[in-house]
């Protein structure tokens, strides 16, 4: 064999191989676009557990029903039983739209190849604070009281009803984790709302939109002649509302359709109101994810590692 015939040969077996490579290479593609076109027939929404699943539900069927709408698209709601469920959902890749809390926000961004696009706001403002409460008939008056008291937080991975507040007992040089004599974990801010009422606990851990206590937790979950017999003895710093967050992969097109249906949401009465119900907000703004730098810092000083609570769940 010639080395003309050699060299002819060897680069006709090359050009077959590089037409094979690129025939694999192009049904790879074409089948990914398949299946993502697929997959987006249906949007999955993640909710968090502000209170009991089946009303944190109803709640959001209006908002829905309005998605499903103007995205021509099945929406498929989640509502997690805890607040890393809703994180995990994201990390397995079975979520593309999230309400989260700052503190689950900020565990989802370290987990998951997620997008902050949107954050809360209440009467104008995109924070709101963790609230020590207790009834008003206790002699409970500051955080040094509550030594020996029973007390409620919320979810162990809740912003307002666990994390902050652990930064504020420490902060006063209490361990919460030693200066109780009793503790529960409610889950839910209705629940430790509802324990404190009862008396089931002396204190409890909740959120409110303000410092003056006439826009929170009780005032949402209980009757009037209720909420007065609940009072709150200090409140944490300034913390970043609530956050919607995507799965990335959803592409820049569907990311901006999404985020202007909560923006126009926010700018229509009947969308407030709905808001108002659901979590008991008012609309939203851009946020960035620098925004949730204080949430980080209060982790660190809270002593809880994001990974190793993710790998408890």
């Amino acid at each position: 064999m010639t080395f003309q015939r050699f060299f002819e040969r060897t680069l006709i077996i090359n050009i077959m191989k590089i037409k094979n490579f690129l025939l694999i290479f192009f049904l790879i593609i074409l089948l990914n676009a398949c299946s993502n076109h697929i997959t987006l027939k249906i949007l999955r929404v993640g909710f968090i557990p502000s209170e009991n699943m089946a009303q944190v539900l109803a709640n959001a069927q209006p908002l829905i029903d309005l998605m499903s709408k103007k995205l021509n698209m099945e929406i498929q709601p989640f509502v997690a039983t805890d607040y890393t469920s809703v994180v995990e959902a994201f990390r397995a890749g079975k979520l593309d739209v999230g309400f989260l809390s700052p503190a689950a926000y900020v565990m989802a961004k370290q987990q998951a190849d997620v997008i902050g696009i949107l954050k809360s706001h209440r009467h104008g403002s995109p924070y709101y604070y963790a609230a020590i409460i207790t009834r008003t008939d206790s002699k409970i008056n500051s955080l040094k009281d509550l030594k020996n008291k029973s007390f409620a937080f919320g979810d162990p991975l809740s912003t307002t009803g666990h994390i902050f507040p652990k930064k504020m007992f420490l902060n006063v040089g209490m361990n919460p984790d030693t200066a109780f004599k009793n503790i529960i974990y409610s889950g839910g801010h209705d629940a430790t709302v509802l324990a404190v009422l009862n008396k089931k606990v002396d204190a409890g851990a909740t959120y409110s939109n303000n410092t003056r206590g006439d826009d929170a937790s009780w005032h949402q979950f209980l009757r009037p002649e209720e909420a007065k017999l609940i009072k709150a003895i200090d409140y944490s710093e300034p913390i970043p509302s609530d956050n919607i967050t995507v799965r990335a992969t959803l592409g820049k097109e569907l990311i901006d359709k999404i985020t202007k249906i909560f923006i126009d949401y926010s700018n229509d009465k009947e969308g407030q109101a709905l808001m108002r119900e659901l979590y008991y907000l008012d609309g939203f703004i851009p946020s960035t994810d620098k925004d949730f730098e204080s949430v980080r810092e209060a982790f660190d000083i809270a002593g809880i590692d994001i990974s190793e609570a993710m790998s408890k769940k």
